[in-house]
């Protein structure tokens, strides 16, 4: 067992809720609104995820994901499966958890160690598990 990832994972749990209060308690800086539409470019590429990179990247999701039966410490929450699931799917449900539309405070520090190429990745790689 590796316990970093898992020092890690506690601490952003615990530190997440702080910092999310922080922020709340900050008022938003005022955003000019555009009069008239901006000039648009070329649509950014969508990121392509790499299987080799998401395989080593998935040690992280094992230690829930990976135990048959398991069960989060929330009230007899069971841990969903991912192996397999849907390239869509999981790009969605991390960039979900990331953006706070998820709520699991586990899942949203996890996800906020990602970018969208490691996201890419581990959906590369988690839709091929079975």
């Amino acid at each position: 067992m590796r316990p970093q990832p898992l020092a890690a994972c506690l601490v952003l749990a615990v530190l997440l809720p702080l910092g999310a209060a922080a922020q709340a308690a900050t008022p938003a800086p005022a955003v000019p609104v555009p009069t008239a539409p901006a000039a648009t470019g070329p649509a950014p590429a969508a990121v392509t995820g790499r299987f080799d990179n998401g395989r080593v990247l998935a040690y992280t999701c094992q230690g829930c994901h990976g135990i048959t039966g398991y069960k989060n410490a929330y009230p007899s929450y069971k841990v969903p499966k991912i192996g397999g699931q849907t390239r869509e799917y999981l790009s969605q449900a991390l960039t979900e958890y990331r953006h706070g539309k998820r709520k699991h405070p586990t899942m949203q520090a996890q996800s906020m160690s990602f970018s969208e190429q490691e996201i890419a990745d581990l959906a590369v790689y988690l839709s091929t598990v079975k």
